[in-house]
């Protein structure tokens, strides 16, 4: 049974966003592209791929392989329009360099992060196990005590430690006759 919680979301989610803005600067600077952007432009950029980084974290992977794809391809195309925003971008076609570039990263991409996210799920198990079986082993004995069995001893050493002052009152018989004395 999987759990409720996904504990590999924000590894997905900063993979997701930081593999879209470096793709975006490498295909943007084979398509022709300035090969070094401004600052308005990464600025864009940056916060486009932050703003990808938190949706594809908040999201939980119904799809596989294929969710990942598709989440890379809409924030590569993402950091690609931020991109194209700058002043000084000049080139109004994608060259063929520039698709293949953003054809093969996506597959690419999501395999890397599909496969961190294996393998951080077995990091984090084995160290759960560890961790569990170190406490097993750390673990004091419990002091067991004999059951008590009552006897006599019991009853005396009672009898002993109390403090001698039961419930006042006359005895039972003297009780009855109290009824017969005149008023």
């Amino acid at each position: 049974m999987r759990s409720p919680t996904d504990h590999t979301a924000r590894l997905r989610g900063a993979a997701v966003g930081a593999s879209s803005g470096a793709v975006a600067i490498l295909a943007h600077g084979l398509g022709g592209g300035a090969t070094l952007a401004d600052g308005s432009a990464l600025a864009l950029l940056l916060a486009a791929c932050t703003v990808i980084g938190v949706v594809v974290a908040s999201l939980r992977p119904r799809h596989g392989l294929a969710g990942t794809m598709g989440m890379l391809a809409a924030g590569q195309a993402i950091g690609h329009a931020a991109l194209s925003m700058s002043p000084g971008h000049h080139h109004h076609s994608s060259s063929p360099a520039m698709l293949i570039a953003h054809l093969v990263a996506i597959p690419v991409g999501a395999i890397v992060i599909r496969a961190a996210e294996a393998g951080m799920r077995r990091a984090v198990t084995s160290v759960r196990r560890f961790l569990l079986a170190l406490g097993a082993v750390l673990a004091p004995q419990s002091n067991r005590m004999r059951p008590r069995v009552a006897d006599d001893r019991a009853v005396a050493r009672r009898l002993l430690v109390s403090p001698g002052i039961g419930r006042r009152g006359p005895p039972a018989t003297a009780a009855r006759y109290t009824d017969l004395v005149p008023a």
